[in-house]
């Protein structure tokens, strides 16, 4: 079943919403003050940050928290999820989809807070 974009919109922000009243009281103000960012379709163009990959679904732009210097440095800090390339890797699936927004949201969110793709191994958000 076909979702419209509100509708995706709305289980991805409840999902995010969710997951960062349920993260450790330490963690959640850097949860929240980093924002996240509900995109159509990933571009697909030459020049774009996912260039060749059309099933990209999410990425972190911007520097690390407590990083001084960045190749990003005129990007701010935000978490960019691609909520159509998330329901099409779901298979239109809603319960697979609202677990795909909540892993790729704290994936992202692990990048954010300097832990690298181990560290995230190790924590199941591969």
């Amino acid at each position: 079943m076909k979702l419209s974009w509100n509708q995706l919109l709305r289980l991805a922000q409840e999902e995010v919403r969710g997951t960062t009243r349920r993260l450790p009281r330490a963690l959640r103000p850097h949860a929240e003050a980093l924002p996240v960012c509900y995109e159509p379709p990933v571009p697909t163009t030459p020049s774009s940050p996912t260039a060749g990959n059309p099933t990209c679904s999410v990425f972190f732009v911007g520097k690390a928290y407590g990083e001084e210097e960045s190749g990003y440095a005129d990007v701010p800090s935000q978490i960019l999820l691609f909520l159509e390339n998330l329901w099409d890797f779901a298979e239109e699936d809603e319960d697979i989809y609202r677990e795909e927004v909540r892993t790729t949201y704290l994936h992202e969110l692990g990048h954010y807070l300097g832990l690298d793709e181990i560290d995230l191994e190790a924590r199941g958000l591969d």
